[in-house]
């Protein structure tokens, strides 16, 4: 297992383009398989999560081609409809191919997902919604088989909780259907508005995204079809947050600002300096932050969970006390204890965690526990004092593109070991 080492200390200065979404290409490329043809993703990001779709989509007969952040799925010949444990188990997006391969073969069988271990994260709003269309499901320990009994009809689905997967399932499920499906509590994240921007590009119906009800209007066939994928919120506050605490100015290009506004507001908050323009932004940093008040993740428009990490490793050194209130996955504090090997000051409480911020972290080992909370890792490490390897580095390499390369770039003392 490769480490990354990293010597803080250095500003990071110049300009990064934002790769395409890693959450927003995962469910893009299941739907491929509801195309009969061919399809071409743009702005498609080389990450081992992407490589773990690209698998899927072989084994259930497809075609893949992939350069130069181009994916092109030739979907013509998919002629199985289970997706093999192992394949299921390195990625939790795995889910996101239930749908698409009922909608096809009108038969799937999967084992239960992998991906980051961040507490109970039941599939059980997935089911549910496909019952009330129709959907017949036998749940085992290790499996789930689903059959639709002849055709796909639409209906009323009422959604427990806006659940991001769930509500791209179910778009998935019923893009190609014989009837009109009404998705109530949907999710609004951006990523759902991409998916339903590139189905509606292969031929489909559907409006709402990014709104609490979505309304699909089944298709009888979709066509080949070119997408570019939206550029990555979270890899966007990645960097963000690195030039924070490492006391930096850096612009990104490539980006959506209302998508990361949350965060956006937050570093200013902290004493940041950004400038906005259309698809770009310029963050500047003195590294001497102030904390800001709570900070609560919830569903889209709210403040993201996938940046509760990155955020609280850059308020590590704020001045003051900051309050973290996760509320979406409930071991998703795993990188606390990290932190506090580098010298952070943090009391966590069942879902709250208090970050009394300290005028310096220092290097150390430490572990990466997840992606998000590797990702915080790093960002530590480039405003700490002396050296930090960090281990598990696995986990990073699901959701970040070039990451050891751009930093380097920006000017950062890191490197692979």
């Amino acid at each position: 297992m490769k480490n990354i080492e990293i010597i803080g200390g250095n500003r990071l200065s110049g300009e990064l383009r934002i790769h395409g979404s890693k959450n927003a290409v995962l469910p893009i490329l299941a739907g491929c398989v509801l195309n009969h043809g061919e399809t071409i993703i743009r702005d498609c990001p080389d990450l081992s999560d992407v490589y773990s779709a690209f698998d899927i989509l072989r084994t259930l007969g497809c075609i893949v081609e992939f350069r130069d952040n181009t994916a092109i799925i030739d979907a013509k010949n998919v002629n199985c409809y289970t997706i093999p444990d192992d394949l299921m188990r390195q990625t939790r997006s795995s889910v996101m191919f239930l749908g698409a391969i009922i909608s096809r073969c009108r038969e799937a069988r999967i084992s239960r997902p992998g991906g980051c271990d961040l507490g109970a994260r039941p599939i059980d709003i997935h089911i549910k919604a496909f019952r009330e269309l129709g959907i017949d499901i036998e749940e085992a320990e290790a499996y789930i088989h689903c059959k639709a009994r002849s055709t796909i009809s639409g209906g009323k689905v009422t959604l427990d909780f806006p659940s991001v997967g769930a509500t791209e399932n179910v778009m998935l499920l019923t893009a190609k259907s014989n009837g009109t499906t009404v998705i109530s509590n949907a999710a609004r994240e951006p990523e759902i508005v991409d998916l339903q921007n590139f189905l509606n590009s292969m031929g489909a119906n559907i409006s709402g995204a990014g709104t609490s009800e979505i309304t699909i209007r089944g298709a009888k066939s979709l066509h080949n079809a070119e997408y570019t994928v939206i550029p990555d919120r979270i890899v966007a506050s990645t960097y963000m947050c690195a030039a924070a605490a490492s006391g930096s100015e850096i612009t990104l290009t490539n980006i959506v600002p209302a998508h990361i506004a949350p965060v956006i507001s937050v570093l200013r908050n902290s004493g940041c300096e950004i400038t906005l323009s259309e698809n770009s932004l310029t963050l500047a940093s003195d590294g001497k932050l102030i904390a800001v008040e709570g900070i609560e993740t919830k569903p889209y428009p709210g403040f993201p969970t996938d940046a509760q990490a990155l955020v609280m490793a850059t308020l590590a050194t704020a001045s003051g006390t900051t309050m973290f209130v996760e509320n979406l996955f409930e071991s998703r504090f795993k990188h606390i204890a990290e932190l506090a090997k580098m010298g952070a000051e943090i009391t966590q409480f069942k879902q709250v965690a208090a970050v009394r911020g300290v005028e310096r972290l220092h290097g150390a080992d430490v572990s990466a526990t997840d992606l998000r909370g590797g990702a915080a890792l790093v960002i530590a490490a480039l405003g700490a004092t002396g050296k930090t390897i960090i281990g598990s580095t696995a986990h990073i390499d699901r959701g970040y593109e070039n990451l050891v390369k751009n930093l380097t770039l920006l000017g950062a003392a890191i490197k692979r070991t």
